[in-house]
């Protein structure tokens, strides 16, 4: 504990660090999605601490693989199940010292008066010896960790096997893009403004940001901000999207009057791109099976002054909210491993397993078959994932073609990602986008 401080007086940032423990145990040990994790815990600290707990949370799961490592190392034995906080406080104390640069006194004394705060009074030695422990070997420790896969990328075994697998030439890349922290990334709302005039509100606003290189509406920032401190959120002017995800409207291409089905919309970020680009479509049916997902859709929609048919179903069991006239556009932003976008979900890395893959894309090819019937001859379904995984992508398309005789892939013709066997990828950090894939497919 730092000298000179009055019995009983608050330690700056020990509640921001008990609460990112609270947070990285919820998901780690516990299953819970970050976002989840996160929210209830932001309402109960002060506004003031709320940065830190983000940036804690956020990057000790980022980097949870390694951490876990050091951790394995550094503690004599394994901590008994009912001490899971204190060895999630453990891994926020450690990507303080080793990756977040905080000086190393304020890391441990804080981190041990977090550990009171947890009530856990008992481990507070332990914390304090651990990370001491750390500061003094960190030079050994260090060059151990760069003999040690999992701790020298911050990813599970598994994970790293698949990526130097399926990209040989790319893995380590697509590993480091993971662990970057990731762009904020603006679609400009060509029915309200041009990207460049927005850009010239930017920079009135003192705000830097560039034009990104495939969205012909996209506008990268330079550093991240609230969405409320940008110009024109509130009036539908922009809105957040990653450049990779601002490809699909434009591939899906929808002709004035023909009938659009965004089969599984929400949160309706692909749903407000094709409204905005392609405005004289004949309608737009907005499905989603998550009607909480569907709350922030609508909301979405309103704040755009946008006009669509939202409908709660499945994209497995069309015939629960489907009226039988067939659309001539089937947009298909499957549900996937989302592999593609850790570096947005660092939690993915602690929450994914192996088995998930194969389970993700049986449902992706069971979607495929449920909307085929849905679409007018010579009309075109865009399957699209965040994924980085074949199973899920140009697998799982070219099985459903194989097995579908009506069905002819077309070609993408871009200079953005990569051809695959069947469809486009985009591997994460190319271009400074997410990991996406797309497959156009044409029903004749």
């Amino acid at each position: 504990m730092a000298s000179g401080r009055a019995r009983g007086a608050p330690v700056i940032g020990a509640a921001a660090r008990a609460a990112a423990a609270r947070v990285v145990g919820a998901v780690v040990e516990h299953g819970q999605s970050l976002d989840a994790a996160l929210a209830p815990v932001l309402g109960g600290i002060s506004a003031d601490d709320a940065p830190l707990c983000k940036e804690l949370s956020y990057g000790t799961l980022r980097y949870e693989p390694r951490l876990a490592w050091f951790a394995d190392r550094l503690l004599r034995q394994p901590l008994p199940g009912i001490a899971r906080d204190v060895h999630a406080l453990l891994l926020v104390g450690l990507y303080q010292l080793d990756l977040l640069g905080t000086p190393p006194h304020v890391a441990v004394s804080t981190t041990v008066e977090a550990c009171r705060r947890l009530r856990q009074d008992w481990a507070c030695a332990l914390v304090n010896g651990t990370l001491r422990n750390f500061e003094r070997n960190q030079t050994s420790l260090r060059t151990e960790a760069e003999a040690s896969p999992v701790a020298r990328f911050a990813h599970p075994q598994w994970m790293i096997e698949a990526a130097r697998k399926d990209f040989p030439g790319n893995w380590q890349a697509l590993l480091a893009a993971n662990n970057a922290r990731p762009p904020m990334t603006l679609r400009v709302n060509l029915q309200s403004t041009s990207r460049e005039l927005y850009l010239r509100r930017l920079a009135a606003a003192g705000i830097p940001a560039a034009a990104t290189v495939h969205s012909r509406c996209g506008v990268t920032l330079a550093a991240p901000l609230a969405v409320s401190s940008l110009p024109g959120f509130e009036d539908g002017q922009v809105s957040v999207q990653d450049e990779a995800a601002q490809l699909a409207a434009p591939l899906l291409d929808p002709l004035p009057g023909q009938r659009v089905l965004d089969a599984c919309a929400a949160p309706g970020g692909k749903t407000a791109h094709l409204l905005e680009a392609f405005p004289r479509v004949g309608e737009l049916l907005a499905v989603d099976a998550d009607e909480r997902r569907l709350v922030r859709l609508r909301s979405t929609l309103a704040r755009l002054s946008l006009g669509a048919r939202v409908r709660t179903g499945s994209a497995l069991e069309p015939q629960s909210w489907w009226d039988g006239r067939v659309f001539e556009r089937i947009l298909l932003d499957a549900p996937c491993s989302a592999t593609g976008v850790i570096r947005r979900h660092p939690d993915i890395k602690a929450l994914r397993r192996p088995s998930d893959i194969q389970t993700l894309a049986d449902m992706q090819r069971r979607a495929l078959e449920a909307l085929w019937p849905l679409l007018a001859r010579g009309g075109k379904l865009l399957y699209s994932t965040c994924s980085v995984f074949p199973e899920e992508n140009h697998l799982t398309v070219q099985e459903f073609l194989a097995a579908t005789p009506d069905a002819t892939e077309a070609g993408i013709a871009a200079d953005w990602g990569r051809a695959a066997p069947a469809g486009r990828q985009v591997l994460p950090g190319e271009d400074n986008m997410d990991g996406f894939f797309y497959a156009l497919l044409v029903k004749h």
